[in-house]
């Protein structure tokens, strides 16, 4: 969520910003006046609600007294009828900030100073590239050509059991990416992120937390049979997590962490869910775009002057694990039209795909500066004062991504596939 001190104080910077969003100034010209209004409207019912409390203690101490009945009953009209008012002005500042808050719910992230400004994908800056794809001296095959030929992967049998874009993976395919998730973890452990394990289901709290929710609601898959099941769980709608991020960084949802335990960094694989919406008719064939896909994330929770070093720690972490396994890459600095919703600044790391003779997407590493943190409540003490955490996420990596980067990278010219060095050894049993 921005900061709306900064919208009503530097309005012109957050239009001219927001503007490379496509976020239009008359957008926030009524957002700015429903901010204004909700605070009068605040103010004078406080005022409101203290004349309340005065008259009450008069009344209390002209009962004391044992006043006139006459005085009595004056006093207590005017009570009563002031108490009318405030219930009714209570209310429509209620409704008010309802509404505030859902516009303000719908308003992206505020972008760095180093995201370029572009349309689309197309403007995107190439920050640089990571080993030197491979010369192959015959035509090289994609993964789903790869994947029938060795039957890693059975595409119908997922068709079968659930509908398009689910998927099987059999025999040595599965334990390849069994070895993948075994491998990103230790891997992200041995750089200092704590593995944790979450679950895959949320409620709707947490999608709000870290932006998921209200603007993508159509992406997510909702659980209605498991509404208010429980208790605890009233007045929640429950989804399948896209990302293991959200449940990562709601971890810390209306806390203050102590500062010296920052900066928090996680890793998890989970299975992730997306319906992909507007998505339909690109890589229908294979894995690349799938309704349900492993991955395993990075997660950081930072003090305000921690976040941009961690963004680059974060990025190399992902950018040597692709090196470690011998897949070039290329990190691009996304572009103001192609970043995503709660991002403030990302890094994407493409992998070289040999079979489309292209490189695509496999990781994303986003600094989301505090705009998670205010809508997730999640602040550290400084000086005395609560302030807001930074929040940082990455993929690292999406593992079935990097199934068929290997599968591509490493096959032959009879279609067998060989095994990168470092996964070895979780292949031997």
């Amino acid at each position: 969520m921005i900061d709306v001190k900064l919208l009503l104080h530097d309005f012109e910077y957050v239009a001219q910003n927001l503007a490379h969003r496509n976020i239009e100034a008359h957008t926030l010209d009524n957002l700015r006046k429903s901010v204004s209004t909700f605070k009068q409207q605040k103010t004078a019912t406080e005022s409101m609600q203290a004349e309340q409390n005065k008259l009450s203690r008069e009344y209390g101490e002209l009962m004391r007294q044992k006043a006139d009945s006459s005085i009595l009953q004056n006093h207590k009209q005017k009570l009563d009828s002031l108490k009318k008012e405030v219930q009714d002005a209570v209310a429509q500042v209620n409704c008010a900030e309802k509404a505030l808050q859902e516009m303000l719910l719908q308003i992206p992230n505020l972008l760095s100073t180093t995201t370029p400004i572009g349309k689309d994908e197309h403007d995107n800056v190439e920050i640089k590239r990571v080993l030197q794809p491979k010369t192959f001296d015959f035509t090289p095959k994609e993964h789903w050509e790869l994947a029938e030929q060795n039957k890693w992967i059975d595409f119908e049998a997922g068709v079968k059991l659930a509908k398009s874009r689910f998927s099987v993976l059999r025999g040595f395919g599965a334990r390849l990416n069994q070895a993948l998730i075994s491998y990103m973890l230790d891997f992200n452990h041995k750089n200092g992120f704590e593995i944790c394990s979450v679950p895959a289901i949320v409620n709707d709290r947490a999608m709000l937390g870290t932006g998921q929710l209200p603007k993508f609601a159509d992406d997510m898959f909702r659980l209605e049979n498991m509404i208010d099941d429980e208790d605890s769980n009233k007045g929640h709608t429950l989804y399948l997590i896209s990302t293991s991020e959200i449940a990562l960084t709601n971890l810390y949802q209306d806390m203050i962490v102590n500062a010296q335990e920052l900066p928090i960094m996680m890793t998890a694989y989970t299975p992730c869910f997306r319906k992909e919406a507007g998505s339909a008719g690109r890589d229908t064939r294979g894995i690349i775009r799938q309704h349900q896909f492993d991955k395993v994330e990075l997660v950081a929770i930072t003090r305000a002057d921690q976040s941009e070093a961690m963004q680059q720690k974060m990025i190399d972490n992902a950018s040597k694990l692709l090196e470690s396994l011998e897949l070039p890459h290329r990190l691009v600095q996304l572009c103001s039209g192609d970043i995503g919703f709660s991002a403030y600044n990302t890094v994407d790391l493409e992998v070289w795909l040999p079979g489309q003779q292209c490189y695509r997407e496999i990781s994303s590493v986003s600094n989301c500066w505090d705009f998670q943190a205010r809508r997730a409540k999640i602040r550290y003490k400084h000086e005395g004062k609560n302030i807001l955490a930074h929040t940082l996420n990455g993929s690292s990596l999406a593992v079935g991504r990097t199934l068929v980067a290997i599968m591509e990278n490493f096959q032959n010219a009879d279609g067998s596939i060989n095994i990168p060095k470092v996964l070895q050894k979780y292949l031997e049993h």
